[in-house]
Parts: C-alpha cells; structure tokens; sequence
C-alpha cells in the first residue's frame, strides 16, 4: 500500500505514524512524495492509497471533487482545528499598526517592500496550491507574491527576517510549532464564505472572486483511495478512529523543527508511548 508523503513536517511524522502501525500488524507500505497539487492524480490512478493530512485551507476543492467522482473515502477529522492564511510575526504591528486588519495592509504595504518589488509590498507564499494572486486583485491589495519551494524555505525566510526584526508577511498554519517560537498573528481578512470563491456579486469586490479570507476553524482529515478502502476495511476502520489533537501534533512537529529529530524517530517515540491506544484502534485488524 501506498501512503503519500507530503513536504510539511506534522504530514510525514502522521505518515511514518501510520506506516510503521500497518507494519507492526503485517502489512507492506511505501511512501509516495508528492507535492500537494500532484498527489490528487495519484490517487485518481490508483497510485496512492492514504492521505493522513488534507487541510480544508489548501485542499478543499480537490478533496470534493475527488469525493464527488467516488474515488477516495472520507475517514473523518482529527480533533483540531486548523486555520492557514497570511501570517506575520507580532514585532511588524510596530511597522504597520492598523494590523490584523486587512486593510492596514493598503496604508503599509511599503513596509514590506524588497528590492525589485517597485515599492509594493511582498507576501511570501508557500509552495501550495492557494488564491494569493486572485485575493490580491480582489481585494486591491498593493502586493506581489514571492513564491518559496518548500515549508523549510518559509522558516528560514522567517528566521531571518526575524534576527533583524525587518517585517515580514509570509503564509502560516496551525496547528504548527512556529507559534511557540515566534509569535504572531493572522491577517483578519472578511471572515470566509463559500459564495466568495463561487459568486463574483458576494463580499467586498462585487467583480472578483476570493475576497475573503480562508477558513478560521478549518477541518484536517483523512482520506483513503476506495480500492484501499474496500481491500482493507480494518485499517480503513482503524484510520478512522486514529486521532491526534493540536497540541500534540505541534510537539511532534517541534521535535523534528526545534530538537533536530527525524520524523522516523519522532513516529518510532509516538508508537512506542502510545500502544495501549493504537492496538485499540485497529483491534479489528488483529
């Protein structure tokens, strides 16, 4: 079976989580890297079995659609809410203090510039599939888009930034170890619609679509391929009962981003804690 291993931190530790649970009860995984715009052709082509993280923020629409054609099985939410958006850390309100207000942004978009940016200011975006561009248009924000290759980029751009105190504006998540280190907030766009991403006539620009902000209370699941689903029902049931909370799931990503841990070691120190609770969980596959 083939499980998808994605270039965040707390998706490869769930994944080593569960890989190594299939091979305690005797069965063969692989990991398949996939970026998140390319792992949604891998489960349509029975490339993919299992996503242990899809977040409502990045992946919504890919999500429905792939539930609406019948290829993959919704095994529930974890007991956290998540929320992704547009982030800077608490120093920049120095800079620009209308902030969390998005239209602060218009006032001191110039706080944010870089060279080459023609004094417009720089949003630094994560390598996933979002509306950064679109929400700009829409909501006539004087910004143009950086675009990093992986999480790991973010946080160095972050780290810099932050040792000079030089405001930034960059993308950001929770649950997430970020917070406990640099503290932040979340730029308050309007509050998220689902007509703002299907209505050009709803929110604020009566023209465009996604003028609003992401979700604020957003679900993270797990999903299966439906071949998986129909070929291992104990693992299927036992997915569905496993369970992580946010603050769990931000040690456990610390562990790899702070303490230097490999996301191996840090599902091995998760297993070996926790047996009494996962063998309850995917009891039927014993």
């Amino acid at each position: 079976m083939h499980i998808l291993y994605n270039d965040w931190t707390s998706q490869q530790v769930l994944s080593h989580i569960v890989a190594d649970i299939f091979t305690e009860l005797g069965y063969q995984t692989e990991f398949i890297e996939a970026k998140t715009d390319g792992q949604w052709f891998l489960l349509k082509a029975g490339m993919a079995d299992v996503q242990v993280e899809v977040w409502e923020g990045t992946m919504a629409d890919k999500y429905a659609q792939l539930m609406q054609s019948q290829v993959i099985v919704d095994l529930g939410d974890y007991a956290l809410k998540t929320r992704e958006d547009w982030w800077y850390p608490l120093y920049v309100k120095q800079h620009c203090p209308g902030l969390p207000h998005w239209q602060a942004l218009i006032q001191c978009a110039e706080v944010f510039a870089r060279p080459g940016s023609q004094g417009k200011g720089v949003y630094i975006a994560g390598p996933w599939e979002k509306p950064d561009r679109a929400r700009i248009r829409a909501l006539k924000l004087p910004f143009v888009v950086e675009q990093v290759e992986s999480g790991e980029a973010l946080w160095k751009k972050l780290a810099i930034a932050h040792k000079i105190k030089q405001p930034i504006l960059m993308f950001n998540w929770t649950p997430n170890w970020v917070g406990a280190v640099y503290p932040g907030e979340f730029v308050e766009f309007p509050d998220f619609d689902e007509r703002c991403e299907t209505e050009p006539g709803w929110g604020v620009n009566p023209k465009f679509l996604f003028d609003c902000g992401n979700p604020k209370s957003g679900w993270l699941k797990k999903v299966v391929s439906t071949p998986f689903f129909e070929q291992y029902p104990c693992l299927a049931e036992g997915l569905r009962q496993f369970n992580m909370d946010g603050a769990t799931l931000e040690q456990l990503a610390a562990m790899v981003n702070l303490e230097n841990f490999t996301p191996t070691l840090v599902a091995k120190h998760w297993i070996e804690n926790n047996q009494a609770q996962w063998r309850k969980w995917f009891a039927s596959c014993r």
